[in-house]
């Protein structure tokens, strides 16, 4: 075709706009205030389209699972804002407009390039506290979306580049740390409008019309190499079953209940059979869910670009009667992490069924989202956020990671030391699970250990997390991980919740301790068939026991190379 661009052309605008997009990512770390953004990566930027909001693209860096959500959440600033102007900035974190949990802020604005609206630039950033009943918002009692934190529509923060102050006083009223969470506001905005400045360079180096025809063949480029990965898979239906532990009110397992229609170069998504809607904040609303599923399938094929082409050869069935696709006002301060995450893996159950030879055993499944809030004697009011990783699956080429970062992003448990830089906390431990991953073939990543005291003041800790009951499955004769165990030292006695992985407004004092210990991953094939050589290693270094050598794989390794105890 004679207006089709030539392969060199496409590949540096393909670079110049993630540049763009990573300038933005890079932007918004060095500025916010909040270290779950700076050093967490707990954000994620990107390029959208002006007329339906779909995603030309994210930075490489940026969090996978606010990919397609992101595009929900311009959609909504499209559909709603009908006097789109230069030097607009909106602000959203409405789940059911296009969000995840309230705690994961977006800020959405218009591109003019020389007048004229081009585009839209977008970014998240998960801020450690948006108000609501316990610090950091992971109220795992919560029943209603109203006790979760502030929620916000699409609003004019800045409207033709003056800032709105009342609605900046309305937020800054509503949160606990006022002055970071502005911090964070401003780094943000600042983001955008570096994106903005990056962007009017590329466009006046190639053209708009370049740009543009280069933009829509790589969403067909991507459409393309999506569906000749779908056409390799067998065509079938295949199902696969996941449970959450309970949604943190009623001690009932949530299940998630897949069936996975390949049919040539299409995909059709059925959710229909899952559980109703629950009480509880594990509600998901349907931009997380949806999420999951393409984030599920990038995890097996890695090399197709990610864009709106790559979305549309996959249909969906996930009704409001299951509490996967969320109706205001049911609560869903875990839909973004742990709902979202065991997606993944039921994707990856699914797809291990129907391509074994790219098969995964089941990661860790949680990030065991943590938020404490207190009174330091020295220095203040603060909250801060945590997420913690664990042990990924066994697959069909390695053994699992250890202590992987969560599947559905590329953020990070942040350093000790700015943790205890920041807030009154001294850690006491931080090391490898022994034991945590399942025995296979290919044996299970191990989870982590994650202890600190109270230094000083009073605090509340809020817990939201999964895997207590339900191990992440082995498959191909693998065995599964070990749960997750949370547990609380107060006052010298030691106190585990009810729900085993989620709870609110426990109190802690000067000198109590957490110690949160994360799931491993399943392990891949016969443990029967590992190497001893493997075997042997593993126990050097400490990742399981003599017991387990000898009951798991068979194998019973010399003194000097084990350790003794069992797991």
């Amino acid at each position: 075709m004679a207006d089709r661009i030539d392969p060199l052309t496409l590949a540096v605008i393909r670079g110049s706009l993630e540049q763009v997009a990573d300038e933005m990512d890079a932007t918004l770390e060095r500025m916010a205030f909040s270290p779950v953004i700076s050093d967490g990566f707990d954000r994620a930027s990107g390029i959208y389209d002006k007329e339906n909001g779909e995603v030309i693209i994210q930075g490489p860096r940026g969090l996978p699972n606010f990919i397609y959500v992101m595009e929900h959440t311009v959609r909504s600033v499209i559909g709603r804002i009908t006097d789109i102007a230069p030097g607009d900035v909106y602000i959203v974190n409405d789940p059911y407009l296009g969000g995840t949990h309230l705690m994961d802020v977006k800020m959405v604005k218009p591109y003019f390039h020389r007048g004229e609206l081009t585009a839209f630039l977008a970014n998240s950033g998960h801020w450690p506290d948006i108000g609501g009943r316990v610090p950091g918002g992971f109220s795992t009692h919560a029943t209603e979306i109203y006790q979760e934190g502030l929620r916000l529509p699409p609003l004019a923060l800045f409207k033709r580049g003056t800032l709105n102050q009342e609605v900046l006083d309305i937020i800054l009223h509503n949160v606990r740390v006022p002055r970071e969470r502005q911090g964070d506001i401003i780094a943000q905005v600042t983001s955008l409008h570096a994106g903005a400045e990056k962007l009017t360079q590329l466009i006046d180096r190639h053209g708009r019309d370049t740009l543009f025809r280069a933009i829509d063949e790589l969403s067909d480029r991507s459409e393309r190499l999506m569906r000749a990965h779908i056409e390799a898979i067998p065509d079938g239906a295949y199902t696969f079953q996941e449970h959450i532990d309970s949604d943190g009110i009623d001690w009932t397992p949530l299940t998630i209940d897949l069936r996975l229609t390949i049919d040539g170069s299409s995909v059709h998504v059925d959710l229909s059979n899952s559980s109703p809607p629950c009480r509880g904040p594990l509600n998901s609303v349907l931009s997380t869910t949806m999420a999951g599923v393409f984030i599920g399938f990038k995890h097996v094929f890695p090399d197709v670009p990610i864009n709106a082409g790559c979305f549309r050869p996959f249909t969906f069935d996930i009704p409001p009667t299951t509490f996967l696709n969320a109706q205001e006002p049911r609560p869903v301060s875990g839909c973004a992490a742990e709902v979202c995450q065991r997606m993944i893996d039921v994707i990856l159950g699914a797809l291990g069924q129907a391509l074994p030879e790219k098969a995964y055993a089941g990661p860790m499944g949680t990030v065991t989202n943590l938020a404490v809030g207190g009174n330091d004697p020295l220095r203040g009011y603060y909250v801060f956020y945590s997420f913690i990783g664990g042990g990924y699956g066994g697959n069909h080429l390695t053994d699992g990671l250890i202590n992987g970062n969560p599947t559905l992003a590329v953020a990070r448990t942040q350093a000790l030391e700015i943790f205890e830089s920041h807030y009154p906390v001294l850690f006491r431990q931080y090391a490898i699970r022994e034991g945590s991953g399942g025995a296979g073939l290919r044996r299970g990543g191990l989870g982590v250990v994650f202890e600190f005291e109270l230094r000083r003041g009073d605090a509340s800790a809020s817990l939201l997390g999964d895997r207590g009951r339900f191990q992440p499955f082995g498959v191909f004769g693998g065995k599964p991980a070990r749960t997750a165990r949370h547990t609380f030292m107060l006052g010298g006695r030691e106190y585990t919740p009810e729900h085993l992985t989620k709870d609110e407004g426990v109190s802690m004092s000067a000198g109590d301790v957490l110690r949160l210990e994360t799931p491993g991953g399943g392990g891949f094939g016969d443990p029967r068939k590992r190497s001893p050589d493997l075997v042997a290693e593993d126990l050097k270094l400490g990742y399981y026991h003599r017991q387990t050598a000898e009951e798991e794989y068979g194998v019973v390794p010399s003194d000097r190379n084990s350790k003794t105890g069992s797991d």
